[in-house]
């Protein structure tokens, strides 16, 4: 296979060209600003490579990979407790250690990749899968030999582009969807959103908001960040732990670092009770929509005073005051993000293992490596 375009894999963000940001102005999580807070404090087992493709001379498209080292991880989380999760884990140990990502595991949606304007996005997408091929010899030379190859997070739209890019030896997946709020733009205030709310939808807010009695929210600055540290990490470790499925873990000072490069684009809320730390969230300002990215509480205090589903309408609250058009509430917790109005958007990826036995056996392998959740939409409006 080849490709009418030329690639370039840099290993820091101190080599990549001069005009990369041009390219990734629509999306913050390709700009140098995010690319080094990967470089700076991305998970213990993830090394970070980024992707130039070039017509000739000219810089046309812009890509970040991962490379996933499982067997570094303790537990890929804690919350099931079933033979399916422990087959799961089995394959992962056995037979898929090592993953390739084109694309960010750390993150929900299209963040692989950002091209200009009438390039050839087929062309694109075969140059990144020989620069994925690349990768896989790289890592093999350092005795890291790559079991999954993975392309991930594309919407129905773009699946054409990769069928006609030479994916065959690929399998086809989808997984849970990208919860995405897209706010009315006639909402002024929340109120405006609760008003738009049916009644039963309504009593949810009004009990939920009640239970918040006695807790204070408010913005953490960078200054205050290193103070709480350790009890961010913590809220931050039991929600993780606890999810059903983890390839990662963040780093003790990974807030630090991404509040120390993106300053006021990303925002970090602690909720205080009696002023000791239950709970936080954070977001960032990514163009028109806003990014939920990862959050903590004490899961005591999260049950009786209903923490979680009221940070989801803060961060509401939030988008609507400042008026952004959508909320990225990305995948998981699929059910109460349906209940506060955000919509699945479904999403799509292609994988391939490195043993052709095994490859051709993907259809019925991947149920295991990503379970299906079953969930019921919800929706909230009149």
């Amino acid at each position: 296979m080849t490709s009418i375009y030329s690639y370039k894999i840099y290993n820091s963000t101190a080599l990549l060209p001069l005009n990369w940001n041009d390219l990734a102005k629509e999306n913050i999580f390709l700009t140098t600003d995010y690319l080094i807070v990967l470089e700076k404090s991305s998970p213990a087992n993830m090394t970070c490579n980024f992707i130039g493709i070039f017509n000739q001379q000219k810089l046309i498209g812009i890509a970040v990979s991962q490379f996933i080292d499982l067997n570094q991880l303790q537990s890929f989380g804690e919350r099931d407790k079933c033979l399916k999760k422990y087959l799961r884990n089995f394959i992962f140990k056995t037979f898929s250690s090592h993953v390739l990502v084109i694309g960010n595991n750390m993150l929900t949606g299209q963040n692989a990749f950002c091209i200009i304007e009438n390039c050839n996005k087929i062309e694109v997408i075969k140059s990144l899968k020989l620069a994925s091929i690349e990768l896989e010899n790289h890592f093999k030379k350092l005795n890291k030999k790559v079991h999954i190859t993975l392309f991930k997070d594309f919407e129905e739209d773009e699946i054409q582009h990769f069928e006609k890019a030479n994916f065959e030896d690929f399998f086809q997946f989808s997984t849970q969807p990208n919860m995405v709020f897209k706010l009315n733009e006639n909402w002024k205030t929340q109120q405006d959103y609760i008003d738009s709310l049916s009644k039963k939808y309504r009593d949810q807010y009004k009990r939920s908001h009640k239970k918040l009695d006695g807790i204070v929210k408010r913005k953490i600055p960078f200054e205050e960040i290193k103070k709480y540290e350790k009890q961010l990490y913590n809220l931050y470790f039991y929600v993780a732990k606890n999810a059903p499925f983890n390839t990662f873990f963040l780093t003790e000072n990974h807030i630090e670092i991404f509040k120390k490069n993106l300053q006021d684009k990303f925002l970090i809320y602690g909720y205080f009770l009696d002023e000791k730390l239950i709970g936080f969230n954070t977001i960032i300002k990514n163009g028109n929509a806003l990014d939920t990215y990862f959050l903590g509480y004490d899961e005591k205090i999260q049950k009786e005073k209903m923490l979680y589903l009221n940070m989801l309408y803060d961060m509401i609250g939030y988008a609507i005051k400042k008026q952004f058009t959508s909320i990225i509430f990305a995948r998981t917790a699929l059910e109460i993000k349906s209940s506060v109005g955000a919509k699945p958007i479904k999403m799509f990826g292609y994988i391939k293992h490195s043993n052709k036995v095994l490859n051709n056996y993907m259809f019925k392998i991947f149920p295991y490596l990503e379970p299906e959740t079953i969930w019921q939409e919800r929706n909230p409006f009149k």
